[in-house]
């Protein structure tokens, strides 16, 4: 859709003004200046894309802010299980994950007023966010090369990347986009994972250097999707490696890596086209099973590892309602009101954020014994992936229908629906060969 004449004629003029000001390179906002709204219930109910925007701008404050600072590492509390040792991992996997969640809404048209305001006041802390991160001088350049863990957050910061290159790549300039290639293919020296939803996080490193002009290396892209794709269980779900796994994986990482990469890969090579293809209609059952869990009071059950990314567990479903692609018979506004209803449970939830606003460990509040061994402060952003749809402009239907119940609420108040099934036609799929 469109922006309109206004939205558009602010968008230009605002970031004009910014690079004329040089506010890439150093930010002069106050302090504070996305957390304004950080006061998330005092929304009006049944203003939900207020509210939705207010939990974004909650969560990414003291990250942005401190980051475009370049105090991040300074500031930022590692909350973690004792001895586990994530001081070094976590600065990147904040920053990785909370861009892939938010640069939906970065590149959103269609915003007018105080949200399009605060929209230009985030991506200005981006771009200088990114600077901070990538910059060998910079007291918060992040590890991308030490462990393992880097090559995750690095495939969440190039998701991000990719999801809104209008405003977080084509503006920046030459030397900045320089180190931000250099940091992504730093992370090739960590070895090519074999044998779970870890291949997904080089592939989709490659898929973001291949989309900035940079030569890919298939080992860690085709195939590695290869792998992937050889784990697929059926009705919409995959393996995590040979093995299914009941937890919301499918969600945090598989189906949104698969079909982003995937789309690089049918863009380049159209023997391609079928194997995307195929991953939408995949995708498009898993979002439909993922908005069935949602309960009518908005609970969801906590299943499998890594809980503490709260509603970021429904990824996969916000991603299809950005993306225009829900399944047939569920309407955007279902969707809408059934994550609001996460939302507010988990976010408003006593414990959720510490003083100074940072998140903090648990599924409902704060829950530290279910912080795996592998989860820290910066891991807990994920949950901003839950908030995709915020990429919808104001007037899509997602946002400007009506309120509506979705399908647990319907079937509970004994509503007749038809049967659920399985994904019809269902069969397994092999990537064919060629390079991007």
């Amino acid at each position: 859709m469109m922006m309109n004449d206004l939205g558009m004629k602010s968008r230009r003029e605002f970031f004009k003004t910014a690079a004329a000001a040089g506010v890439l390179g150093s930010v002069a906002l106050p302090f504070g200046a996305l957390a304004q709204t950080k006061a998330a219930t005092v929304v009006l109910p049944g203003d939900d894309r207020a509210y939705w925007v207010a939990v974004l701008s909650r969560m990414a404050a003291p990250v942005l802010e401190n980051l475009a600072r370049r105090e991040l590492k300074q500031r930022m509390p590692v909350e973690e299980r004792p001895g586990a040792h994530r001081a070094e991992v976590t600065h990147l996997e904040a920053f990785g994950r909370l861009l892939a969640g938010i640069a939906p809404w970065l590149g959103a048209n269609g915003l007018t007023g105080d949200e399009l305001a605060l929209q230009g006041k985030t991506v200005v802390l981006a771009h200088a966010a990114l600077d901070a991160a990538t910059d060998p001088q910079s007291p918060d350049y992040m590890n991308f090369t030490r462990g393992g863990q880097p090559l995750v957050d690095a495939a969440f910061l190039a998701q991000g990347l990719l999801r809104a290159p209008q405003v977080l790549w084509s503006p920046l300039d030459a030397r900045l986009k320089a180190q931000i290639i250099a940091a992504l293919k730093a992370t090739r020296v960590i070895p090519t994972p074999e044998s779970n939803n870890w291949v997904m996080f080089a592939a989709t490193i490659e898929a973001a250097l291949h989309q900035f002009g940079e030569a890919t290396l298939a080992a860690r892209l085709e195939d590695c999707v290869r792998k992937m794709l050889a784990w697929y269980a059926g009705d919409g779900a995959y393996g995590d490696g040979e093995f299914f796994h009941f937890d919301y994986y499918n969600s945090f990482v598989i189906h949104p890596m698969l079909l982003e990469v995937l789309a690089v890969l049918a863009a380049c090579d159209p023997a391609l086209a079928p194997a995307y293809a195929t991953e939408q209609q995949r995708a498009r059952r898993y979002a439909a099973v993922q908005e069935r869990l949602i309960a009518p009071d908005g609970t969801f059950p906590s299943l499998g590892r890594s809980t503490c990314y709260r509603f970021g567990a429904f990824q996969t479903l916000a991603q299809m309602a950005w993306r225009r692609d829900l399944p047939a018979g569920i309407q955007p506004a279902q969707v809408r009101c059934a994550l609001t209803a996460v939302i507010r449970r988990m976010i408003e939830a006593p414990g959720t954020f510490d003083d100074q606003g940072w998140l903090r460990i648990g599924f409902c509040g704060h829950q530290p014994s279910l912080g795996e061994t592998y989860i820290s402060t910066g891991s807990l952003y994920l949950c901003t992936a839950g908030l995709l749809a915020l990429g919808l402009p104001p007037e899509d239907e997602f946002w400007s229908g009506g309120a509506a119940r979705w399908t647990a609420q319907k079937l509970w108040a004994g509503e007749n629906l038809p049967a659920d099934h399985a994904l019809a036609d269902d069969k397994k799929l092999i990537l064919p060969g060629g390079n991007p």
